[in-house]
Parts: C-alpha cells; sequence; structure tokens
C-alpha cells in the first residue's frame, strides 16, 4: 500500500541503498520515491490466500509465486520502476540473492483506498509493457470482483469476473482459480461495498 510522495530526486543506486536500510518498504518512480503504508486485515488475508492457492497449484511446477517483499524492476529507456506488488508470480527467476524479479508472468494487486488510482492506472499501464508478464490480476477486497488483464494475440484484454461462485482461467500456468477460495474467510456486507473503478482504456 502506498501513501506519501516524495518529489527529490534519487537515482537507483541510492534508492537501493536506502531500501537496505530502511524499516519501512517505499518505490521507485522515475527517479522520485513513494513510501508505503501497512495493509489492512483484510487486505492481507485475499492476498495470502491468492498465495496459498498459487502455491497449492504450482507445487512441483518450475513457476513460483512470491509475496509482497519482492519487488519488480521495469528497466526500460523511459521507465525505471521498482514497484511491490501484492504478489507474483515467476517462472524465470533472478538469483536467489536478489531483491528484485525482472520476469513476472503474473503480478497481483489487491484494491485499497489509498492505492486503487496507482494500481488501475499508473502501475498497470507499467505493468504490462513487461516482455514476460502474461497477467494482471486485480482484486476488490470489499465485493468479490477480479480485473483479470490477460495477454492475447491482439494485446491484453480484460476479463471482470464477479461472484464468489465464478472462476477464472490462468491458461499460461495451467490451472484455474476459484474466487471463493480468494475471498475465503472474507465477510461481504452493504456497508464496506466500494463502487467500482471505470474501466481504463489500456490499448
Amino acid at each position: 500500500m502506498s501513501s506519501a510522495e516524495r518529489t527529490e530526486y534519487f537515482t537507483v543506486e541510492e534508492y537501493l541503498s536506502k531500501e537496505e536500510q530502511a524499516l519501512t518498504k517505499s518505490e521507485y518512480i522515475d527517479g522520485w520515491i513513494r513510501s508505503m503504508s501497512g495493509a489492512t486485515l483484510r487486505h492481507n488475508r485475499v492476498k495470502l490466500n491468492c498465495l496459498v492457492q498459487l502455491a497449492l497449484k504450482l507445487h512441483g511446477h518450475r513457476c513460483q509465486p512470491l509475496d509482497s517483499d519482492t519487488k519488480v524492476r521495469i528497466d526500460q529507456k523511459e521507465k525505471k520502476r521498482f514497484y511491490y506488488p501484492d504478489a507474483q508470480v515467476v517462472c524465470d527467476s533472478n538469483e536467489l540473492t536478489s531483491v528484485f524479479q525482472d520476469h513476472p508472468v503474473l503480478i497481483i494487486e489487491v484494491l485499497s483506498p489509498s492505492t486503487r488510482r496507482y494500481d488501475l492506472d499508473e502501475k498497470m499501464t507499467a505493468y504490462l509493457t513487461i516482455p514476460t508478464l502474461q497477467c494482471y490480476l486485480v482484486l476488490e477486497q470489499h465485493q468479490p470482483h477480479a480485473i483479470v488483464m490477460l495477454r492475447t494475440g491482439n494485446g491484453f484484454l480484460r476479463d471482470d469476473v464477479e461472484g464468489i461462485q465464478s472462476t477464472f482461467k490462468l491458461p499460461f500456468l495451467d490451472c484455474s482459480i476459484m474466487m471463493r477460495d480468494i475471498y475465503d474467510g472474507i465477510e461481504f456486507t452493504a456497508d464496506c461495498v466500494q463502487e467500482l473503478e471505470p474501466e481504463y482504456d489500456v490499448s
């Protein structure tokens, strides 16, 4: 989860050095640093449910899930980014001593009031430029709703999956995920339902 933004410029090397000493996590966006805040129990439960399901389905597979302690690096000509997604899956991992990954095939973000604008706009745009990425999965925490951005021969296509009994496929991992497993232990009430975000143009 992201909080305050800082406008002082830092090089990538300065950022990584600061991260080694820092007590809290920060993300790096083209020279400036955005600090991260803590997450709610609801947010963490949705995230952990995803990781458990992926760990079970990918047991013995060369592709493995990683939690939110591992950064994703986006290193392109006009973009130098380090993000902390809520979860990711990598099949071609960096070295075991690396603190970031370059080749995720799946990135997962759980929406919260402080991060949904970033997750649905800035981060989505950046993540979809990663050559290895096959799916960007965005999860609401206050209602059973998933935005599945899946790579196809015609680019990324969006599928909105709604309802606790629904299922969505991750064909590149040869598995399916049930919404009831993602939202296991989560109670939904009228008071906590949030209005869904409008669709973003990612063409």
